[in-house]
């Protein structure tokens, strides 16, 4: 399969680079998978499509101010770190620009030493793995001196670092939003409840693939980052009860996604778990955790333009992705939503 078949063409100016005043005032897009039918609506209308015993999955982590700005000590360049991925005690992966200058042993300072970064291992792709130096509590350091990383298709400051993070973000460990869950406010949530669906939370820690084009030609050929994930107990039971009593499971987001296909695929059943996964999911899987996905519009040629077309079937996506382009609705992290049913 070609990953060339997964492009469509999208204007510049459609990319959203602000969130809206109200979450859920974005737009919706709905898709029936079974038919390819398009309904325009607005997303707090999202109640609407979701019935009593329907199980809403959503991803509770929570994004790192994890992009740090510093100087390199030994030559006061200018170093720019995304932290990626906690790998044992202080020890971080990270995302370096530009990687070129970071060798091992090098070190890098920020907010005038208040934290400093120290080159333990050098790897392809602008990776560098980093010993953390600091004194005191270290997420108290980054919401000092960290920003939100958003993504390089965003080129406007947010104002409002919270509107990167979801109303119900909790388990610290992103490196970038959930942003299918950007939506909800916290009243909306409320309504679903009270409407007698489930609301359970899962957690992936969003890492590395979503900077990361698909650069292959051939979709076999891309290998997907790891990342981690976990499911309590409580969860589980719910989500076995809502698959045995016939209420559809409803993934928030492709991370949700990912992270229920991933427990399904591997133990046949909704268990407390928690591991790495490196699910890629394109046209030909076979889904056996969800029915119904609310997400984003995504990037042309991208992993996940491929995981709604395993859902949906590739024209039917790329045809509801043609209107939406049509009808001028906005792309991407902060852009409107879509729901495939």
């Amino acid at each position: 399969m070609e990953v060339k078949d997964f492009d469509y063409y999208l204007p510049e100016e459609l990319i959203a680079q602000t969130p809206l005043k109200v979450r859920d005032s974005s737009r919706l897009l709905v898709l029936d998978k079974e038919n390819g039918n398009v309904e325009h609506k607005v997303f707090s209308n999202i109640i609407d499509y979701l019935e009593k015993g329907d199980t809403l999955v959503l991803n509770d982590t929570k994004v790192l101010p994890a992009r740090l700005i510093g100087v390199k000590e030994d030559t006061g360049a200018v170093i720019e770190i995304l932290l990626l991925k906690n790998l044992e005690g202080d020890e971080w992966e990270c995302l370096v620009k530009p990687a070129r200058r970071i060798k091992v042993g090098t070190v890098v300072s920020f907010g005038e030493g208040k934290l400093k970064v120290e080159c333990t291992g050098e790897f392809d792709e602008g990776i560098r793995h980093f010993k953390l130096l600091y004194n005191g509590i270290l997420m108290e350091i980054l919401e000092e001196l960290g920003t939100m990383p958003l993504p390089p298709y965003i080129h406007e400051k947010l104002e409002d670092q919270s509107r990167y993070q979801t109303v119900y973000a909790k388990e610290v460990g992103s490196a970038a939003a959930p942003t299918a869950g950007l939506h909800f406010t916290k009243e909306l949530l409320k309504n679903i409840e009270d409407k007698g669906i489930n609301i359970c939370y899962v957690t992936l820690h969003v890492g590395l693939g979503t900077f990361r084009p698909v650069s292959v030609d051939k979709i076999e050929d891309h290998e997907m980052h790891s990342e981690y994930y976990q499911m309590t107990k409580e969860v589980a039971d719910k989500l076995n009860e809502t698959k045995k009593n016939g209420g559809r499971i409803i993934a928030v987001g492709t991370t949700s996604t990912r992270t229920l296909e991933t427990i399904m695929s591997t133990y046949g059943t909704f268990k407390e778990c928690s591991g790495w996964t490196n699910i890629f999911i394109y046209p030909g899987y076979e889904f056996k955790a969800i029915d119904c996905l609310i997400t984003n519009f995504h990037l042309p040629k991208s992993t996940l333009v491929m995981l709604v077309s395993a859902l949906a079937g590739r024209e039917n996506i790329l045809n509801a992705y043609k209107i939406a382009v049509d009808e001028k609705y906005r792309f991407f992290s902060f852009g409107d939503a879509m729901f495939i049913k």
